[in-house]
């Protein structure tokens, strides 16, 4: 049969394959707007077990405050049952602190209606299992996690230097402490002049104590050279990505179409640098007659 001039069979194969192709592409768009939303639910799911279990915590906190009142009151009355004048004081405090722990715990007690601390978890443990069965499904090229992961830089940058502050301030507080301290053991001790027990010595002690324990943590935990650390790295990520934007560095050789080998060196050149960190991090846990980070921070 001759073949007739007015068969469009070519405009309808084509017109057929778009069809396909944007159902194609509609039905990633469906599954990355349905991955965005279960994450965002396990998100939401985790803020509220971590509150729920605060509440938890707070009312049995309480609950045991208000029980430990009760059974002291009781107790003191049963041990000192002749002396009304004695027990009546105690038993009032007792009291008054089993009344106000008892509000707490019932301000605290999780509302009726809502899901139960084991509804919560059950629900997280579901939707946890869904987002990685979904997560699964769908592969980005490689190019898209390329391109999320120079996104996510700005996030670790701010973490580390977030950390680094963190540990900055416990440092600077421990040292305050215990230069504060050692400067008023030895005032006070310069006040005593008498063998007895007075409140210089019990001062002493305190202080003592307290300038040895923040001098322990500050050997122990080094959160003077985590703070370094965290913020060299955070300060050698910003350096790439800068370099990266502009185009200097490393990036200078790189033309407009080749972006692709460029974002190539700043992923690998940027895991170099977080790993690096989490090398000096396994360093720093580790004892000082093991190991010491390399590249240690200038004397305060």
């Amino acid at each position: 049969m001759a073949r007739s001039l007015d068969d469009d069979a070519p405009r309808r194969i084509g017109d057929a394959d778009d069809h396909v192709s944007a159902e194609q592409r509609q039905a990633e768009v469906d599954e990355h707007a349905s991955l965005r939303e279960l994450r965002h639910d396990v998100r939401q799911t985790e803020r509220d077990l971590v509150r729920r279990r605060r509440r938890v915590r707070a009312m049995v906190v309480a609950l045991a405050v208000a029980g430990g009142a009760v059974l002291t009151g009781v107790l003191w009355t049963v041990l000192t049952w002749g002396s009304p004048s004695r027990f009546l004081q105690v038993d009032v405090a007792c009291g008054v602190l089993a009344l106000v722990s008892g509000a707490a715990a019932w301000v605290a007690a999780p509302p009726r209606g809502q899901l139960s601390l084991a509804e919560l978890e059950d629900m997280l443990a579901t939707n946890r299992e869904a987002l990685r069965f979904l997560s699964a499904l769908i592969h980005p090229t490689l190019k898209e996690r390329r391109s999320l992961y120079r996104e996510d830089v700005a996030g670790v940058i701010e973490q580390h230097r977030t950390d680094s502050r963190r540990y900055r301030l416990i440092h600077n507080t421990l040292q305050n402490l215990i230069m504060i301290g050692a400067a008023s053991t030895t005032t006070v001790a310069a006040l005593d002049t008498r063998s007895e027990v007075t409140w210089q010595n019990i001062t002493i002690v305190a202080i003592g104590f307290t300038v040895t324990l923040a001098a322990a943590f500050t050997g122990y935990y080094k959160y003077r050279e985590r703070s370094y650390f965290l913020l060299q790295t955070a300060d050698a990520i910003e350096e790439e990505a800068n370099a990266f934007s502009l185009g200097v560095g490393p990036y200078s050789d790189f033309d407009a179409d080749q972006d692709q080998q460029a974002l190539k060196l700043f992923t690998q050149r940027v895991e170099d640098h977080r790993n690096e960190q989490r090398r000096r991090q396994q360093q720093l846990d580790q004892p000082a007659d093991q190991a010491t980070p390399s590249g240690q921070p200038p004397a305060a």
